[in-house]
């Protein structure tokens, strides 16, 4: 189901304003991103409370760090009931590797479903200036993105965070079954404030992408419902 490719992204202050969005919205929009703006101010019961409300939670926390440290904050995301979650492919492979054995382990422990763990390849920020002046990296931006991308699935990851723009460079070196979850989704009607490499939700759907994330487009939107369901209807269409 289209509503099942679509992800909110809750990016505010509170958990007041957090459930006022999933419940209006919860009818057409069932995964529910918490990022670092929300986790830092609310902590775990942010996300119990979404998955009380009925949603699933996409936890977006970017875990960068040494492998030990990631593979247990895996464990911890896995007790948490997180629908998935992701970290840095730049992390490496042990960290990576670690990290999906770690949260197996807990899964069957705990007889719960595994979640999906994703790599974050470059941030759909990044333009190929920033990769090479501020970040030192010589390859060009879909090289680094499909070398990244090809360690993630090497190391056990279900797929990757990538912008729409490298869909198919990354199809062609992961296959068809591997996971891509595209940001940097804006709808024609819709600025693309920070967002450097992006695409409408009817383009990234006709690209491959198995889920997109939206934020400002529909939180920021006069009537968020209506927004949320006009881009559900263009994915629909370009299904």
């Amino acid at each position: 189901m289209v509503k099942d490719k679509l992800i909110l992204a809750l990016d505010v202050d509170g958990r007041d304003e957090a459930l006022r969005v999933v419940n209006q919205l919860k009818g057409s929009i069932s995964i529910f991103k918490v990022g670092l703006q929300l986790f830092t101010r609310e902590g775990p019961e942010i996300i119990r409370l979404v998955q009380e409300a009925g949603a699933n939670v996409f936890l977006d926390a970017k875990y960068h760090d040494i492998p030990n440290t990631v593979a247990n904050a895996g464990r911890m995301a896995t007790r948490l009931g997180v629908y998935m979650f992701n970290v840095h492919a730049m992390g490496g492979y042990e960290m990576m590797a670690m990290t999906v054995e770690a949260t197996r382990k807990m899964a069957e422990e705990l007889g719960v479903r595994r979640p999906i763990i994703l790599g974050v390849t470059i941030l759909t920020s990044i333009d190929q200036k920033m990769l090479g002046r501020e970040m030192g990296i010589g390859r060009n931006m879909e090289d680094e993105i499909a070398h990244l991308a090809s360690l993630a699935k090497k190391a056990g990851l279900d797929g990757v965070v990538a912008s729409p723009k490298e869909i198919g460079i990354i199809r062609k070196a992961c296959g068809q079954d591997f996971i891509i979850l595209t940001p940097g989704i804006r709808p024609d009607w819709a600025g693309k404030d920070d967002q450097r490499r992006t695409m409408t939700p009817g383009e990234a759907v006709q690209s491959g992408a198995n889920f997109l994330v939206v934020g400002r487009p529909i939180l920021q939107a006069a009537d968020p419902l209506k927004a949320a369901n006009k881009i559900l209807e263009e994915m629909e269409k370009a299904s």
